[in-house]
C-alpha cells in the first residue's frame, strides 16, 4: 500500500489512511518544495527532460559511429 499508514479512527479500528492524497493542482501547488509554483516545476521538468534526451541520442550516436 505506497504512501499509506494505518491509522485508528474513533471506533478503534486500523485504516489505511492515505498521506499523498491531492485532488487537484492547486492543492499540490501549495505542497511544493523550495517554495516554487507548479508551472516553474513544469517547465524545468521538460528543460531536463529534453537535455537528457539529446544526451541519450546522441551517446548512441557517438557509439554507432565509433563502431
Amino acid at each position: 500500500m505506497p504512501f499509506a499508514s494505518l491509522l485508528t479512527d474513533a471506533a478503534g479500528l486500523c485504516r489505511p489512511v492515505a498521506l499523498l492524497a491531492l485532488s487537484t493542482a492547486g492543492e499540490a501547488n501549495g505542497a511544493l518544495p523550495f517554495g516554487l509554483e507548479m508551472a516553474d516545476l513544469q517547465r524545468w521538468t521538460l528543460i531536463y527532460l529534453g537535455l537528457s534526451s539529446l544526451a541519450f541520442v546522441a551517446v548512441w550516436v557517438v557509439g554507432f559511429l565509433r563502431r
